[in-house]
């Protein structure tokens, strides 16, 4: 069984091709600036392949792409034929979803309903999906939902102190996201420690360009820092995360604000890039600076290093306890800097990293030292698998 699984951008395109019969990776590649100078990465067999061609959109993106996948030279797949179903990764489904979903007209109404709880990514979802339909209309797709994975979060923390009327007018409530690598760290993490992830309380930093924390209980999300929108929750590379909502109309009225130029504010240019005065959004151009004594540099790292590790700690409110914390996603994977900053505030509560396990990149490790009190461990998320998992999950339903 073969499944290729998309996940487009607002001006990008990802896609891995998978063999399910031992989860293993056939090819992948990622369309970047599509409706610009656009360039494809292609990988294949270990080897990185650049093209240059410019495409207008998603679907001519695609349509290269699977050129690429059927290339004489370098073939991944004979024929289309060859793929058995396509799992799309679809950001927002707000309360519609609490599982995956089989592609229908019904299932795409509602990912469009809901793009303006997340106006950057169910939009160019859609544009993948439609693609697909037009360039391989026989194969099943499913839409794999970010939100899906924290509908289990109970009522009481899923609710936002407002007027209960704009719940149930608008369903505004946190909703949460990242549910997909949540769900495959969680798992992942258990089959690492040996034991059944019902009887674990994980606490996972999904820490990347944007980034969230979550609190697995017995396998299900029980709490998690994004919000409404994939905006809120922990400071990020370019997004606000938690506001006073008074920063909100403050803004709005002294700097005569529509809603949308404060939602572009929020989300392109605050977090870290903020925070350091348009230096960078990158953690590397961040942490250079620091070592050069840039002081804005320095306030904004520990400002994001505490509040990742403010999450932790009431995140073992909400479970009564952690019995294991990991750190994944692009920075979370990679930047041992950082998590080592994150579990200094936490060492008050015996949690420990050992320095010489933590420098690493990418790696499957446990970082803490021996005598911490709760391990803490890297483990790489793998959304792409997680998705082809449930789109097939579904379909042999």
């Amino acid at each position: 069984m073969k499944v290729l699984v998309i996940n487009c951008g607002s001006s990008s395109l990802k896609y891995q091709l998978l063999n399910m019969e031992n989860e293993s990776l056939i090819c992948k590649g990622t369309y970047e600036r599509i409706g610009e100078k656009s360039f494809l990465t292609h990988k294949i067999n270990g080897e990185k392949i650049v093209l240059e061609h410019p495409v207008k959109n998603h679907k001519e993106a695609l349509d290269f792409s699977l050129k690429q996948i059927l290339d004489k030279e370098h073939p991944a797949i004979k024929s289309l034929d060859e793929i058995d179903a396509i799992g799309h990764r679809i950001v927002h489904g707000a309360d519609s979803f609490s599982d995956a979903a089989v592609i229908d007209d019904y299932v795409i109404s509602k990912i469009d309903e809901y793009k303006t709880f997340a106006p950057l990514h169910n939009p160019a979802a859609i544009m993948g999906i439609k693609a697909c339909q037009k360039l391989m209309p026989n194969i099943p797709m499913v839409a794999v939902f970010d939100t899906a994975f924290h509908y289990s979060i109970p009522k009481e923390r899923y609710m936002l102190p407002i007027p209960y009327k704009y719940y149930e007018k608008y369903n505004i409530r946190k909703y949460g996201c990242h549910g997909t690598s949540h769900k495959y760290v969680a798992n992942r993490i258990a089959e690492l420690l040996n034991k059944s992830v019902k009887d674990l309380k994980i606490v996972n930093c999904h820490l990347g360009q944007g980034a969230s924390i979550c609190a697995i209980m017995n396998g299900e999300s029980v709490e998690t820092s994004m919000g409404l929108t994939p905006l809120g929750g922990i400071p990020m590379c370019s997004r606000s995360g938690d506001l006073d909502p008074s920063v909100i109309t403050y803004l709005m009225e002294n700097e005569k604000l529509k809603p949308s130029e404060l939602e572009e504010i929020l989300n392109k240019e605050s977090g870290l890039f903020g925070l350091t005065k348009g230096l960078s959004a990158d953690c590397r151009d961040i942490e250079e600076a620091i070592d050069k004594g840039n002081e804005d540099a320095k306030t904004a790292m520990d400002l994001y290093e505490y509040k990742v590790a403010q999450f932790i700690a009431a995140y073992a409110v909400s479970m009564q306890g952690i019995d294991v914390i990991t750190f994944t996603a692009g920075i979370g994977e990679n930047q041992s800097r950082i998590r080592a900053g994150i579990i200094k505030y936490l060492n008050y509560m015996g949690i420990k990293i050992d320095d010489e396990k933590n420098n690493t990149r990418g790696e499957e490790i446990c970082i803490s030292s021996k005598d911490s009190t709760i391990p803490v461990w890297v483990v790489p998320t793998n959304e792409e698998l997680m998705i082809a998992k449930d789109t097939l999950r579904l379909l042999n339903k």
